[in-house]
């Protein structure tokens, strides 16, 4: 893999005050990184307008985004955008009053996308134009008997605590499915009942590589899942491969699997947080020997961490998805071929 993309955010700077998660961020950000020569190129910075965002300390950054073929699908906390590969030029723009807190969105099979509402405890279904086809309570119930539907949420700083937080939405044989942070799982929603188990900790990101789904858990878990039987066949502690390292690695977020071998995942700085019960999984002591954001490769073969890129450096403090970038075709050029008589051996 010569270079992948990584979604986040560029911090916010403040010194009199405390900056909370939905304050953290002044700009959404999305690089390519080389990791061979560890050189970046900044490929979108983006503010969110007024209009759509709360209006003081407002976090704006890119989450969970998606590549599908040439196109990528990329969220902030309150808008859906569709950018175009490699140009990144804008295709659509959704921002819909019950979006407050998006944490992921992906295309499906029909061309509709699906947005992980993580502020109402909500999945939507929505078409490029904005259109709500379906939508879904991530706990079964109904998400409007909490909120309302006449409340602009986009201006609503944050609805948290949440009951359930979704995290990354994914399609399994045309089912949708999402990871429930509190629950540690991941659940369909079009047919009620299935679902794979991510016990060991809270789960983030959900990746489709190959045959198998790669959950990523915040404290620095991999949990391989099989998509047939809905099993996990095999869990990875990345803490166990940082060697003596007494630094925590950093709030686990986005994973992207160069083959079975070979995996990048993504890593966001522990900062202090009224929230107490979301990091409740760092170790005692460890709280402020914290490693800066950064991605990492790991050899899952040799169980090692061959190699760790810092972000902050390059303007990202808040990590979410790692991308493959597309490969894009060659063209074909013409070439003249002058045709010459086959030479005659002498007698």
């Amino acid at each position: 893999m010569s270079s992948f993309y990584i979604t986040g955010g560029r911090l916010r700077s403040t010194i009199f005050r405390r900056l909370e998660e939905w304050q953290s961020c002044e700009q959404a950000l999305l690089i390519e990184l080389d990791p061979a020569s560890r050189e970046s190129r900044a490929r979108v910075e983006y503010v969110s307008p007024p209009e759509v965002r709360p209006g003081e300390l407002p976090a704006i950054l890119f989450k969970s985004a998606s590549v599908q073929g040439n196109t990528l699908y990329a969220c902030t906390s309150t808008e859906v955008l569709v950018y175009e590969l490699p140009s990144f030029r804008l295709l659509h723009y959704i921002s819909l009053p019950c979006f407050n807190d998006l944490h992921h969105v992906c295309p499906t099979h029909q061309g509709t996308l699906l947005v992980a509402v993580t502020g109402l405890d909500l999945v939507v279904e929505i078409t490029t134009s904005g259109r709500v086809v379906r939508e879904w309570g991530v706990l079964g119930d109904d998400p409007w008997i909490r909120f309302s539907r006449h409340t602009d949420y986009r201006k609503v700083p944050t609805t948290k605590p949440h009951t359930s937080h979704p995290n990354h939405v994914f399609d399994i044989d045309h089912e949708v499915w999402v990871t429930r942070f509190y629950q540690r799982d991941a659940i369909c929603l079009t047919t009620p009942g299935p679902r794979i188990d991510i016990a060991v900790q809270r789960p983030h990101d959900g990746y489709i590589f190959r045959d198998r789904i790669y959950f990523t858990t915040v404290d620095g878990h991999i949990v391989i899942a099989n998509p047939k039987t809905l099993q996990v066949e095999k869990t990875i502690d990345l803490n166990q491969m940082a060697g003596q390292s007494e630094q925590t690695l950093g709030w686990c977020r986005g994973v992207l699997p160069v083959d079975e071998r070979w995996l990048w995942v993504g890593f966001t700085r522990v900062r202090p947080t009224k929230l107490v019960e979301n990091v409740a999984w760092i170790r005692n002591g460890l709280l402020h020997r914290h490693k800066p954001s950064h991605v990492a490769l790991y050899d899952l073969e040799r169980n090692t961490c061959e190699q760790e890129i810092e972000l902050e450096p390059l303007g990202i403090g808040v990590v979410f998805s790692l991308l493959p970038v597309p490969v894009q075709p060659v063209p074909v050029q013409a070439v003249s071929v002058q045709a010459t008589a086959p030479s005659i051996p002498p007698r």
